[in-house]
């Protein structure tokens, strides 16, 4: 019995690192030809405006076997949560929308905005996207198609990074920050480090969680749990917000009746 199966991979730009790094895989009933060659593309993100309406992005084939790729642009938005929201859009002008590879070597993929940014950025991701060659064979099929977001930035006429800790709590036992973006550009929150310390001075907890993107207008809420004997030595909370633009602080004075 035939089974063929596609293995669908998303991948984008992590903050600290230079690779594009597989984030989701989801399966899809595709009949497919297997894992094409190994790509890659640079730069990991454009930044456009009214000085610099397009750019261009370089598809790199490093393998020996014949593939081809899609392209497909999306707004790019965060919602309450932070969380990204993607919606197809025709903003953007790009060319081509398929490329097809058979060999080794660097293919250019254009693209450019219609209309300018103004008081706000504007944020989009354009993806790239590998097309896995059909093929008739019995059993099972296995490939894995690899898609990178780039994101795309259209800069406003003036830049006017700004961020704020909306929010620093303590709720049962977990301390809670809200960063919120309240400027007109995004900026990328590189770490968030939470360290306790206690009467004398001593540390009691100390925790590091990375980063995202933060657009503008959106606010993502960062978490760290104490456990119970470090919370209940623990005199005051901090937290520093260290992002690619500036580093934000934020102390609090634990009530002990809020460790449980």
């Amino acid at each position: 019995m035939k089974n063929p199966l596609r293995i669908s991979c998303l991948a984008t730009d992590r903050v600290g690192s230079a690779m594009l790094l597989v984030l989701l895989c989801c399966f899809v009933v595709l009949p497919t030809a297997g894992f094409a060659g190994e790509w890659r593309v640079a730069p990991i993100k454009l930044e456009l405006g009214s000085d610099a309406r397009s750019g261009v992005i370089s598809v790199v084939n490093e393998g020996t076997g014949k593939f081809q790729v899609q392209m497909k642009a999306f707004l790019w938005e965060q919602d309450a949560d932070g969380k990204d929201q993607l919606t197809e859009t025709k903003d953007l002008i790009f060319f081509p929308k398929i490329m097809v590879f058979e060999k080794p070597e660097e293919r250019i993929l254009r693209a450019g905005i219609k209309i300018p940014a103004a008081t706000k950025e504007k944020t989009y991701r354009l993806f790239i996207e590998e097309i896995p060659e059909p093929k008739k064979a019995d059993g099972t099929n296995i490939a894995v198609a690899i898609r990178f977001g780039v994101p795309i930035f259209v800069k406003p006429l003036k830049e006017d990074p700004k961020g704020e800790i909306a929010k620093l709590e303590l709720v049962n036992g977990e301390c809670r920050v809200t960063v919120k973006n309240s400027g007109n550009v995004h900026f990328i929150i590189t770490a968030v480090n939470f360290t306790g310390k206690d009467l004398k001075g001593q540390e009691t907890f100390a925790k590091k969680l990375d980063g995202w993107y933060l657009l503008n207008g959106a606010s993502r809420v960062y978490t760290a749990a104490l456990p119970k004997q470090s919370c209940a030595e623990t005199a005051t909370l901090a937290v520093e917000i260290t992002t690619n633009k500036f580093v934000l602080d934020g102390k609090l004075d634990v009530d002990k009746s809020l460790c449980q």
